[in-house]
């Protein structure tokens, strides 16, 4: 009997420890250095107006992330000039998934016309800071002092398949409540898309 309640201690530790890695609503998020389709090193400390970010983990092949693709276009189309820009990032390795290689990024960039950055996480694993595991996934941070913190995490919205029956956009609603002042709810939905691709 003591046997297997360590066993179940064991794997109650572990399943812990596996949901604690990434961030939770209201901690303070790292920066980072990802270099950008156009060859650039981008950081969020560059953005020095920007009042928060909106971090996007997608990539070029997965179906959720194709879908998306113009609505991220539109949400920075709408928010930057509100201070709140979109920062692309791809996790994919390449060797597992070849077109998200810098290359193809640079490809799509230029055939959507992005008007924001599109970073390769290359070897830094800026989604495991993250915690991101899903292609869209969406994490928006908010400036506070010298702090990034984290105001909502998960889905840009309740129907990726299309965006006229949209009833629930959870994206575009957290940053109008932070534009008011207000703190978004809900500040946390489940992230619907392509998991990361990654050896580990």
């Amino acid at each position: 009997m003591k046997t297997i309640s360590y066993i179940l201690l064991f794997f109650l530790t572990v399943s812990s420890v596996a949901f604690a890695d990434g961030y939770e609503v209201g901690d303070k998020a790292t920066d980072f250095k990802l270099k950008n389709t156009d060859g650039s090193w981008v950081s969020l400390s560059d953005f020095k107006d920007a009042k928060g970010f909106v971090v996007v983990f997608t990539c070029n092949g997965c179906p959720y992330a194709q879908a998306y693709q113009e609505r991220i276009m539109n949400i920075d189309k709408i928010y930057k000039p509100k201070g709140y820009p979109v920062i692309a990032i791809n996790s994919n390795d390449v060797d597992i998934k070849p077109d998200d290689s810098l290359r193809e990024m640079k490809k799509r960039s230029e055939e959507m016309g992005y008007t924001f950055p599109y970073l390769k996480d290359d070897k830094d694993n800026i989604f495991k800071k993250y915690g991101a595991t899903k292609t869209p996934h969406v994490f928006v941070l908010q400036k506070s002092g010298k702090d990034l913190v984290v105001k909502y995490i998960g889905a840009i919205d309740n129907n990726y398949e299309d965006s006229s029956k949209v009833t629930e956009p959870y994206l575009a609603d957290a940053l109008d409540a932070l534009i008011a002042g207000k703190d978004p709810k809900p500040n946390f939905t489940r992230a619907i898309g392509c998991t990361i691709k990654t050896k580990e």
